[in-house]
């Protein structure tokens, strides 16, 4: 009988903490050994891969998908469900998802929604996953349900400051957060402020400006700036950790590094399209720029981009997610095409359904850039990721004897490059908005559990439907509340 699963033998592993020359034995779906090169000569396993020297990594997380979801607001509905969406994010490396189950404004409740999204979960997934609530209602039943959903496995949640379907009050953000911190939950924060953008709108619409472009307009820098500002005030008010997910403004992230260096417990997440985005692409002829509008949109130009890559690299932002949030884009019923009317022939960019897709695309994009060391790398793409929802070190590591065997691996150096093309990809999407971009590293290989679920070069798509398992979740795992104290207003 062989000792181990698989080995991967020859490989560059990369972690966080180390990167070195590194064999790697499984078993039973764990990670069981990482020992120097050489070390399992004359081992027997049922597998083995040689790395020939490529990058190994421990599988991506990506923390921010937007997977089978009703129309909240507007007519947009989800190009991708858990078997299309969990099937991209294995294609690209990444091997656990954390998705979005949404409570509607008119629902009391928070575990209905999570019971509702499960039941569109189970048994479809390719990769493992789990789920953050959002709540858009948090009335009385909400707030008591925040244990339930710890003792259910959930550690996290996400609110918004815009939007009027879902948009809170700073009153009820404040009941959210103080029940957060009391269950140790991470809140995840869309920060706009939702009334300058409706007044920016109408400021457009009185001008009958309504193509896509017009979208980056109605959405300023300001807007988030100060919503980013407002959040950072209202979690140190409470004490308590949160994120602030899509940060695309250099001076958005400028208000987050204070705060980090305050000392206070301020997470934040950025995406692909604030690296690989500007305002030009969503000013395209006719309708084509409502492939990327999402929300916020993308900034100007390079400086844009060089102050986020810069808060990849100096630590301001925690994780690097896809925000995939994918709509059909010539679908005229519940895609991108459904705003287009007679009056409005180009669409109207207030309802164009909001988000772009990009799950498969997270890793490889921002590999390709070589901008990143290796090891940062591997922190925002999943071991951040994994620390802050209650993952870690089951999720987002390679720790014999706790990580499960959830591995990415990376083609050696001189993999010919080419033009990213969307026939390439797996999502059910009609298109990618990184049409072109320049792929210079692919995974070759995604493990998830100790099963070769991906490998390019042997028939793609190995994984199965129904192999991805729900991950109950533990508290976060990185810096939380900084007194120990139960918070009290007499006291404050």
């Amino acid at each position: 009988m062989a000792e181990y699963d698989l080995l991967v033998l020859n490989g560059l592993v990369v972690t966080v903490d180390e990167t070195g020359q590194f064999d790697i034995a499984v078993k039973d779906g764990r990670i069981a050994k990482v020992v120097p090169r050489g070390a399992l000569d004359g081992v027997t396993a049922n597998k083995t891969i040689d790395a020939e020297g490529g990058m190994v990594m421990p599988g991506g997380v990506d923390a921010h998908v937007h997977l089978a979801e009703p129309a909240l607001f507007g007519k947009g509905k989800s190009a991708d469900d858990y078997e299309t969406g969990s099937r991209s994010a294995i294609a690209g490396g990444t091997t656990t998802l954390i998705t979005f189950a949404p409570q509607r404004k008119s629902e009391p409740s928070l575990l209905a929604a999570l019971a509702q999204t499960h039941d569109l979960a189970r048994d479809n997934c390719y990769s493992d996953y789990s789920f953050h609530l959002i709540c858009s209602n948090a009335g009385p039943q909400a707030i008591s349900e925040f244990a339930a959903l710890r003792e259910a496995g959930i550690s996290s949640l996400k609110i918004y400051m815009t939007y009027e379907a879902l948009q809170l009050k700073d009153s009820e953000i404040l009941d959210v957060l103080f029940e957060a911190r009391k269950q140790k939950i991470v809140t995840m924060i869309h920060a706009e402020n939702g009334a300058i953008i409706d007044w920016t709108i109408r400021k457009l619409e009185e001008k009958k400006l309504f193509d896509p472009k017009y979208h980056v307009t109605s959405h300023p820098p300001v807007a988030e700036i100060e919503a980013t500002y407002r959040a950072i005030s209202l979690s140190s008010f409470i004490d308590v950790p949160i994120l602030i997910v899509h940060v695309s403004s250099p001076a958005a992230a400028k208000h987050i590094s204070d705060a980090q260096k305050r000392g206070l417990p301020i997470y934040a997440e950025t995406c692909p399209q604030y690296l690989f985005l500007t305002r030009k692409d969503l000013d395209k002829p006719g309708f084509e720029g409502a492939k990327c509008v999402c929300s916020p949109p993308p900034r100007e130009g390079e400086q844009d981009h060089e102050g986020i890559w810069q808060g990849l690299e100096n630590g301001t932002f925690t994780v690097l997610s896809s925000d995939h949030c994918p709509f059909l884009y010539e679908d005229t019923q519940v895609g991108k095409k459904s705003v287009i009317s007679a009056n409005y022939p180009n669409g109207h960019f207030k309802y164009i359904p909001n988000g772009c897709p990009g799950v498969e695309t997270r890793m490889s994009l921002a590999l390709s850039m070589n901008r990143l060391k290796l090891q940062k790398f591997v922190e925002v793409t999943s071991t951040n990721a994994a620390k802050l929802y209650g993952l870690y070190p089951r999720k987002g590591g390679l720790v014999p004897g706790e990580s499960d065997a959830d591995l990415t691996i990376w083609y050696p150096d001189g993999m010919e490059e080419y033009q990213l093309t969307n026939s390439m990809l797996h999502h059910n999407v009609d298109y990618t908005p990184y049409e072109g971009k320049t792929i210079k590293q692919w995974p070759r290989y995604t493990i998830l559990r100790g099963e070769v679920v991906w490998a390019k070069d042997e028939g793609g798509l190995v994984g199965k439907k129904g192999y991805g398992q729900f991950l109950k979740r533990d508290i976060n795992s990185l810096a939380g509340s900084l007194s120990k104290e139960g918070w009290s207003v007499e006291n404050f």
